[in-house]
């Protein structure tokens, strides 16, 4: 009995932490939706790599609200030993755990299918939007600078994008002095042909290839975590009465 006591308070505690980070995760997207830039100067490149993706206001809203939702249902489950509210959040949790496999899998064996799908979300808004768009601009400008990189795929994302029919050119990050790396200005069509700076998706690639201890240590780490919550709240689960 005290073992199970122990295990409810365990499981009340960790799922209130959760809850509090959801609380803060939706604050922060809500204030990222608002003012993005703001956001950018505080964090730079920091944001800057995944912005380009996806729109971190709304993706840290979605993360907030289910975290939160998590938190309520764990906390509540513990605390009042409801079974319900308990299987909700072990449901929602295997969703989730289901769905980070299925994209580890998709991004590790499909990543062809993945560099697919991604391009025919990111080149379309790259063509309206760089150049026009301050926030979207900066985050491009931001990503390209710390990876080293030019557009998704390569220099021809830019083609007809606002940038390019406003100056006729490509953005500096395109071209790069072969001998110190450092962009060149004004960067040409027949310069970013003969520049061999990579697509920021490749580069990624590439970075998080490099780093895939780290990687693969955190996503262990977060997998173990899931798992445990899973198994502790069905084992609070089944001693309920």
């Amino acid at each position: 009995m005290q073992c199970f006591s122990f295990i409810k308070t365990m499981m009340f505690l960790f799922n209130l932490l959760i809850f509090l980070c959801g609380v803060a995760l939706l604050a922060v997207g809500i204030w990222v939706s608002i003012d993005g830039s703001s956001f950018l100067k505080i964090f730079g490149s920091l944001s800057s790599s995944v912005m380009q993706f996806v729109n971190v206001g709304y993706f840290l809203i979605a993360a907030g609200a289910v975290l939160f939702a998590l938190g309520f249902l764990g906390c509540y489950g513990a605390h009042a030993e409801n079974k319900c509210a308990l299987m909700m959040f072990f449901s929602i949790l295997l969703i989730i755990f289901i769905a980070e496999v299925a994209a580890a899998v998709v991004a590790l064996v499909y990543t062809t299918v993945a560099e697919n799908f991604l391009t025919m979300l990111v080149v379309p808004a790259i063509k309206k939007d760089y150049g026009s768009q301050k926030d979207f601009t900066q985050v491009w400008n931001l990503t390209m600078e710390g990876l080293k990189c030019c557009g998704f795929n390569n220099y021809t994302d830019f083609i007809n994008s606002p940038y390019y029919e406003q100056h006729g050119t490509f953005p500096p990050y395109c071209c790069s002095d072969n001998v110190n790396g450092t962009a060149t200005e004004p960067c040409s069509m027949n310069e970013a042909e003969n520049s061999d700076v990579q697509g920021c998706f490749k580069q990624l690639l590439y970075d998080i290839r490099t780093n895939a201890a780290t990687v693969g240590g955190v996503a262990a780490g977060i997998a173990v975590l899931e798992l445990a919550a899973m198994i502790v709240s069905m084992y609070v689960y089944s001693n309920l009465k």
